[in-house]
């Protein structure tokens, strides 16, 4: 378990801290305004990257996340673990609800996210899922 653990709480802090960077304003890695919204927003018509507040708030529930593992055992880490499943595990099914294609077409977005964003994100709720389940049991 401490490997998962780990792994989760890796990926999450490096997630978390490109969330701080565009906080930041710093358009890692591509460096153009542009691009970067078409490749992590996507939604139509935007534009402009989010400001820094919901970056950073981002980044925080991110931080948070990798975090929860390492908490003791108890109904507050349960809790925790189980709402980071749910958490990742919806947004990992959504690139493929026509409702969320609708929403955020802009490409290489929407590839991105059907390719990489998406499975990333129900590879961290199978990881929280099992972490779950061990503090059931």
């Amino acid at each position: 378990m401490t490997a998962l653990m780990f792994a989760l709480s890796v990926v999450l802090i490096v997630i978390g801290g490109v969330h701080v960077t565009w906080a930041l304003g710093l358009w890692w890695p591509l460096r153009d305004e542009d691009r970067m919204v078409r490749a992590v927003v996507g939604t139509r018509g935007a534009t402009r990257m989010p400001g820094p507040i919901p970056c950073a708030l981002v980044a925080v529930i991110l931080m948070f996340a990798a975090a929860w593992p390492w908490f003791l055992a108890g109904w507050i880490r349960t809790t925790g673990l189980a709402l980071a499943t749910l958490g990742f595990g919806l947004r990992g099914v959504m690139p493929w609800f026509p409702g969320w294609r609708r929403l955020t077409p802009q490409e290489p977005f929407a590839t991105y996210d059907r390719r990489y964003y998406g499975p990333l994100c129900l590879a961290l709720a199978a990881g929280f899922l099992i972490l779950f389940a061990k503090a059931l049991a």
